[in-house]
């Protein structure tokens, strides 16, 4: 017999057992706005966590974003909830615990190709949409303007919002934190011509207060810009978050499903390619479920 086939015998027998733990879990996913990143990957993961394990298919809630489902999975109001880390940091409970670390969102400042604005120094004095009220790019933006001592209107302007008003040009910019690519953003740069700001100058000041923000550069090919070169900018890990109410034996059946459904997850969204058992660890200072570290476990990944 292959070692392909052992293997996939081997998964076909767990998820089984995973029926007995799940069939009359019912769950609830905080996610984000329509059409988002978050919410494209919630409505996948909930229909592959039906079909792998025979639970009732999860609920799944549109919202404003990370500090949104940071507060219903506080609440009780959903049991699982995609968050920013920097948000689940900061909001940290020590009833919260992760299944896996997903992927990473990468900072989009975004203006008008014509825009006089060529560095982030040129924000001053303009007006900015820093994203919707308790959304993760609310919470990124104030601290890239706050960090950077840059003087602007800030507007809380969801992605919906900001897309229209720069098309209008009743902004002048707008912060937007989302995977790669980002379907309103890809849709605006094929009506107006735009370009992103490069924060290479910024990066070591803002990674010497907050170390979890990373760097990353943005491809030429993720989006239709007038950009000339990738710019390099903020990124931070997303984490899909739960709290003790999870018990173990359903957190480890949900986090096996998780790579179990990577193909289909990347179908809805190309941010699910980035999801690597061997990064899924990497959840601190948030600690892995003890249902999500005993499959991390079993798979010799901790």
């Amino acid at each position: 017999m292959s070692r392909k086939l052992v293997t996939l015998i081997t998964a076909l027998l767990v998820l089984a057992g995973c029926t007995s733990v799940t069939e009359n879990l019912r769950l609830t996913i905080a996610t984000g706005f329509p059409s988002g990143v978050y919410n494209k990957l919630g409505h996948s993961l909930a229909s592959e966590w039906n079909k792998q394990t025979g639970m009732p298919t999860p609920t799944v809630l549109s919202t404003q974003g990370s500090i949104d489902n940071v507060k219903r999975l506080e609440s009780g109001q959903a049991d699982i909830a995609f968050s920013a880390a920097d948000v689940a940091v900061d909001r940290r409970n020590d009833k919260f615990s992760a299944l896996a670390r997903i992927y990473d969102d990468y900072l989009h400042i975004v203006v008008r190709a014509d825009s006089p604005i060529r560095t982030m120094a040129d924000l001053n004095g303009k007006r900015i949409g820093v994203g919707a009220p308790n959304s993760g790019v609310i919470n990124i933006a104030n601290r890239v303007l706050d960090i950077t001592k840059i003087d602007a209107t800030r507007l809380e302007y969801g992605l919906p919002e900001s897309t229209a008003a720069l098309r209008s040009r009743a902004i002048d910019a707008f912060f937007w934190s989302g995977g790669l690519p980002t379907d309103e953003i890809v849709a605006l740069g094929k009506d107006e011509d735009i370009r992103l700001l490069d924060m290479s100058e910024q990066m070591k000041t803002i990674r010497g207060v907050y170390r979890y923000y990373g760097a990353a550069t943005i491809p030429l090919s993720t989006y239709r810009t007038k950009n000339t070169v990738p710019v390099t900018t903020l990124t931070v890990p997303n984490l899909l978050m739960v709290t003790d109410r999870l018990n173990a034996d359903a957190a480890k059946a949900l986090t096996q499903a998780i790579f179990a459904a990577q193909q289909e997850l990347a179908a809805v969204s190309r941010a699910a390619n980035s999801i690597d058992i061997r990064s899924a660890v990497e959840t601190q200072p948030v600690p892995l479920h003890p249902g999500a570290r005993e499959f991390y476990r079993d798979e010799k990944r901790i």
